[in-house]
């Protein structure tokens, strides 16, 4: 059985986060769905609630059994931890491949049975962060172009 893992903090899951994970869906037997503890980078939503909000949204997808797994620590640990033979991870632009390439590196030293495929971001989606979700739907903007209608819903809540 080929599993996958696919991380980030994912504070909200937007429509770039669902396009990779269902086309991720399409390569491994299991997707395990790794949400990361970064207090770094501000998270709105709580871990257990940024859980919540990943099972519901990939409730739907059929091409593979799909798991969310919480962690800490290292990703590489994770997937240890989860049996994943592959790390699979979205590109958006330049920048994102930069650090990836590092990441992937400094993972390929400390094991080397562990492969990570990174997946490019669809065109539509490739401006789309988490952070400048998060920043618009605080300043009261539209962010229903680039989350789903269950995920806005929250993001209503938590801003409100």
């Amino acid at each position: 059985m080929r599993i996958g893992l696919y991380p980030g903090t994912f504070d909200p899951i937007h429509n770039g986060h669902m396009d990779i994970i269902q086309r991720a869906a399409k390569l491994v037997d299991r997707l395990v769905i790794g949400v990361a503890i970064n207090p770094g980078k501000g998270p709105m939503f709580t871990l257990e609630e940024r859980a919540a909000i990943l099972e519901h949204e990939t409730s739907k997808i059929t091409e593979t059994e799909v798991v969310v797994h919480a962690y800490t620590g290292l990703t590489l640990g994770a997937a240890r931890e989860v049996g994943a033979s592959v790390i699979l991870r979205g590109l958006r632009a330049v920048g994102d491949f930069e650090v990836e390439f590092q990441m992937t590196a400094m993972n390929q030293q400390l094991d080397r049975d562990i492969e990570t495929v990174f997946l490019m971001a669809d065109p539509r989606h490739q401006a789309v962060a988490s952070r400048l979700v998060k920043e618009i739907a605080i300043l009261g903007g539209e962010v229903g172009p680039f989350v789903s209608p269950w995920v806005r819903e929250r993001l209503l809540e938590k801003t409100a």
